[in-house]
């Protein structure tokens, strides 16, 4: 076998193995070794060093959602686009096309969430 096609997933297999090992021995250890008594204090949910009070459902406004959203669209077109910039000179005008077409996509999305109302804060 040491010469044959599989002999190459050999080492591979052994650092799974010991992946797969260490894994299990953390998790036996940290049983092992964590006290394990339950108390009520232990069981309320912590929340900030805060006692929980109330009944625990509250209203989120979307609009931090779209936010965060927002930010995440442009900041993957900031990936695509910061890199492309860099080696513009090499890659032809085929390539100004295609980025033409995917910040056109980009602003299009943009702009159909101002035309919503969805950057205006109040």
């Amino acid at each position: 076998m040491s010469d044959g096609y599989l002999a190459g997933y050999l080492p591979l297999a052994v650092i799974l193995a010991v992946g797969v090992l260490l894994v299990v021995a953390m998790f036996a250890g940290n049983r092992m070794l964590r006290p394990a008594h339950a108390t009520h204090e232990k069981l309320l949910p912590y929340e900030c060093g805060v006692d929980p009070v109330g009944e625990g459902w509250a209203q989120t406004h979307v609009r931090y959602y779209v936010y965060a959203y927002l930010y995440v669209v442009f900041a993957v077109d900031a990936v695509f686009l910061f890199p492309w910039a860099t080696v513009f000179a090499g890659l032809g005008w085929v390539s100004v096309g295609e980025m033409a077409v995917f910040i056109g996509f980009i602003a299009v999305g943009l702009l159909y969430a101002w035309r919503k109302g969805v950057l205006t804060w109040t």
